[in-house]
């Protein structure tokens, strides 16, 4: 199987997984909102973004950098080496998430917003789960490295189920036992969500384990065929872990800390302004649990396309195969941009619908988050991209500088919007979230076009998507308020609709891109989709 088929087949295995997942994960926010209620969802909220941040410094980035380490061993055949290096992630997984853990135990109360010291109990509840993350990261990214996305595909998925069910289940069990007011009621029931999160980790981790423990034998005779005499001392492992991993970690640390910084930011500045803490977490409530939640879900795609991409480009480079390199990654930014573009535009043409079917106890706010915010899937998507290719040729440093260039742009701008506008209130968060997503954009572009040569197809790669976007959410807007109309039943008008914008974009998709049949094959489900344009008489 040639590279190019292998990459799109890792990238649509681990797409799949991730799209399940997100599908999970949104079925049950819903009836975790209605446990939380809206105070609740954001404690909820406070606590998970704390965590995030922790869990970035610790672990996020972890299956990324130990993915690019072992599969550039792997195209060098040390088998030895790379092993070795996964020894050395487990030990650097267990020192920093477990220092991660405690700081949440131990430290959240002092960081957390002031007036939002509700979030404290969730937190702790979720500081275990930072060092199973980290140590569940390490395998995740060695069988990455092996090319082999089945079991990070399967671990997910059955993460994200345990997650839901212990979530809610856990939530309604502390409420009922604990809750004496509405305060009581929304601190214990987003103690309670958090519980889901560690639970379904727990799983993930234990299947891997399993996974390395059934493949043990393949890996020893790997390294008993190991030919290469120089083999590399756990010192060394250790330092390369250190100028490697690190310099990953906190670049990604600084590309999502905006999420907690803007939080915190919006926070403070409203309260100075006189504004409630219960308004205050409402709506930061509605923007980070349904917003974000929506929006994750392509978002999702971007993250598995380059955690496919990440080893077939170190492993070019490391080789001197410059142009492989280049080809992979315009495939990669083709497929993303395939599947987020349109997402975004349906999104933002269904907004409303969306929302009230998930999420019934969401308000027109969220509403009008996602009709507007919906543009930010795209430059968020092709950021994520640009961030992997960075860091698969060894320019973590300029992706950390990107990051931090960014992230300042970033809060700046909130902070002068919520001063001299506090009326824009929520809408800020939605504005200079599109903005450092932009801005990580043309600054990582700049950045590969200087080291590896690379050119971005425009056209090829987001005019003609757009184009046949553009034309399947006019097509959609006006079939689903057609059909509201008729059946006075959003959730049947919306189900239809997005069934028929799926059809649509693709149709007009092959019709402006002019893509054969083969090449639709190796996209995400291609060989259904293709059979599907036969039977419709698209492909003849």
């Amino acid at each position: 199987m040639s590279k190019k088929n292998t990459l799109m087949k890792n990238a649509s295995l681990l797409m799949v997984a991730s799209i399940v997942s997100r599908i999970i994960g949104l079925l049950y926010r819903r009836p975790l909102g209605q446990v939380l209620g809206r105070e609740g969802l954001g404690y909820y909220a406070y606590a998970s973004n704390l965590y995030a941040i922790l869990l970035l410094v610790s672990s996020y980035s972890i299956p990324m950098a130990v993915s690019k380490v072992v599969s550039e061993r792997l195209a060098l055949k040390q088998y030895k080496n790379a092993h070795k290096v996964f020894k050395g992630a487990l030990l650097y997984a267990l020192l920093v998430g477990g220092l991660a853990a405690l700081l949440a135990f131990f430290g959240g109360r002092f960081l957390l917003p002031r007036n939002q010291q509700n979030a404290v109990l969730a937190l702790r509840i979720l500081a275990p789960t930072i060092l199973l993350s980290a140590i569940l990261g390490v395998f995740r990214g060695y069988f990455q490295a092996h090319n082999t996305m089945m079991p990070t595909s399967i671990s997910q998925i059955a993460e994200q189920i345990m997650n839901a069910v212990i979530s809610v289940l856990a939530g309604y069990l502390l409420i009922k036992g604990f809750a004496k007011d509405e305060t009581t009621h929304a601190v214990y029931g987003a103690a309670g969500g958090t519980m889901g999160t560690g639970a379904g980790v727990l799983v993930g981790l234990i299947f891997m384990i399993f996974v390395y423990l059934v493949n043990k034998k393949t890996i020893d005779k790997q390294m008993q065929r190991d030919e290469n005499e120089t083999e590399e001392s756990f010192g060394e492992i250790f330092r390369i872990i250190f100028q490697l991993v690190t310099p990953v970690i906190f670049t990604t640390f600084i590309y999502n800390a905006s999420a907690y910084l803007d939080s915190y930011i919006f926070s403070s500045i409203q309260g100075f302004h006189g504004i409630s803490s219960k308004v205050i977490s409402e709506q930061y409530g509605e923007f980070s649990n349904y917003f974000i939640t929506l929006i994750n879900v392509p978002l999702s795609l971007a993250s598995a396309s380059a955690s496919a991409m990440m080893p077939v480009v170190s492993g070019n480079y490391a080789t001197g195969q410059k142009e492989d390199a280049n080809s992979q990654i315009s495939e990669t930014i083709k497929l993303t941009m395939f599947i987020c573009i349109p997402a975004a535009v349906g999104l933002a043409v269904l907004a409303h619908p969306i929302m009230g079917v998930l999420f019934p106890g969401s308000t027109r706010l969220a509403s009008n988050l996602l009709r507007f915010g919906a543009v930010s899937v795209i430059f968020s998507a092709l950021s994520t991209i640009t961030n992997s290719v960075l860091q698969s040729i060894g320019e973590q440093k300029t992706a950390l500088h990107n990051a931090a260039a960014s992230l300042v742009i970033n809060l700046v701008m909130l902070a002068l919007i919520l001063f001299i506008a506090p009326g824009v209130g929520i809408y800020a968060m939605l504005i200079v979230n599109i903005a450092f997503g932009v801005s990580m954009c043309i600054l990582n572009g700049r950045a590969i076009r200087n080291y590896l040569g690379y050119k971005n197809e425009i056209e090829d790669s987001y005019g003609k998507p757009f184009l046949a976007a553009a034309g399947m959410g006019l097509i959609t807007w006006i079939i689903y308020h057609g059909l509201f109309i008729l059946t006075r039943r959003p959730s049947i008008a919306l189900i239809i609709s997005i069934v028929v914008a799926i059809v649509v974009y693709m149709v007009l998709f092959v019709i402006v891109t002019g893509t054969k049949e083969e090449e639709m094959k190796n996209f995400p489900l291609g060989t259904k989709i293709t059979s599907f344009l036969r039977l419709i008489k698209v492909y003849r």
